[in-house]
């Protein structure tokens, strides 16, 4: 298989510049030591899991990785800030137990202050050889300057508004804000690109602007280690490249509405947008939603997914995505060095 090169692939220790993202309700630590044995770095997602589910998840991780148990897991776990803001003030607080564990990476993302988030795993880390790489994600160069000057991570998500799940609702789409960010950090964090990627050919493409590397979210919901429902899958399987919509209309039904302002997510169009178009009040979509979850059908389910969703449209297992990925990428660069002549 072959190897690309850039920074982060020397932090993390990988073969290829390729992460998958940690999606709540999407991706476990099934799918992110998928990622991780096939040459790229996969994150899982925290969601709401407790400490103890999650410490479950690491210790399965490190059997799937053959990982002895005082090494760290060549791993990231996602936390959500706003949910970290519920979490650590309850009698089961998540940060420090996971600290403990020893993930290789920590992605922080969607928090009125995930500053303070940063602070606490850099204060942990002083007190031990271990270092977590810590990423945090950003939707504007304004964000990214603060992640970089006064929190001093180690990795800036971009993430343009094409991502499927949650993000800034105003963020630009990718290309600009890569290009704005690279620009305004020249010797700043290592910055990977999110948001609407989901071929080899788009990751040379972002690669050659400056990326350190690229993160793909919806690539990895067609996958046997996601932890979509059939039903679900068959959705996006069939989903087409104007298959979704930005709005915070299905947190309104899914209860989850808590998101930072100027925040919302993308999913797939069905019923759940019909019923806004109809004028629905809150009352009344919950109502038909809870209905529709009681009959199981399929016509309300809130699928998270970016643009790219129809680029896609079967299910294999991760580690054959991972492996298509870089070699579609790989002949891509190569492809891409001969259009210029020295």
């Amino acid at each position: 298989m072959p190897q690309i090169h850039t920074p982060l692939t020397d932090l993390l220790k990988i073969d290829a510049p390729i992460l998958s993202a940690p999606m709540a309700f999407a991706s476990t630590g099934v799918l992110a030591s998928a990622v991780t044995k096939a040459g790229a770095f996969g994150f899982m997602g925290a969601g709401f899991f407790s400490s103890a589910e999650l410490k479950e998840d690491f210790a399965l991780m490190r059997k799937n990785l053959n990982i002895a148990p005082d090494q760290p897991v060549p791993i990231g776990i996602g936390f959500i800030g706003w949910i970290l803001d519920m979490t650590e003030s309850s009698p089961d607080p998540r940060l420090h137990a996971i600290l403990e564990e020893k993930p290789v990476a920590i992605w922080l993302a969607f928090g009125v202050d995930l500053g303070k988030y940063v602070a606490q795993i850099q204060a942990f880390d002083a007190k031990r050889e271990h270092k977590t790489v810590i990423f945090v994600i950003v939707n504007s160069v304004e964000e990214a300057l603060r992640a970089a000057n006064e929190w001093k991570v180690d990795v800036i998500v971009a993430q343009g508004i094409e991502a499927g799940g949650h993000g800034g609702s105003e963020a630009p789409p990718l290309f600009t804000l890569l290009q704005a960010i690279l620009s305004a950090l020249p010797n700043g964090p290592l910055v990977v690109a999110a948001g609407g990627v989901s071929t080899g050919k788009q990751i040379a493409a972002l690669l050659t602007m400056g990326a350190a590397g690229v993160v793909l979210g919806t690539r990895f919901l067609f996958t046997d280690e996601c932890i979509y429902n059939p039903a679900m899958k068959e959705v996006i399987v069939k989903a087409g490249n104007n298959a979704t919509i930005r709005t915070l209309a299905f947190d309104e039904v899914g209860k989850t509405n808590y998101w930072p302002p100027k925040h919302n997510g993308r999913a797939i169009v069905n019923d759940i947008i019909k019923d806004v178009q109809e004028g629905l009040d809150l009352e009344q979509r919950l109502q038909r939603f809870e209905q529709s979850a009681a009959a199981k059908e399929q016509s309300r389910l809130i699928i998270w997914a970016g643009v790219g969703v129809g680029l896609t449209d079967k299910i294999t297992p991760a580690g054959d995505v991972v492996r298509d990925l870089i070699k579609e990428t790989s002949d891509s660069l190569k492809l891409a060095s001969k259009l210029v002549s020295l």
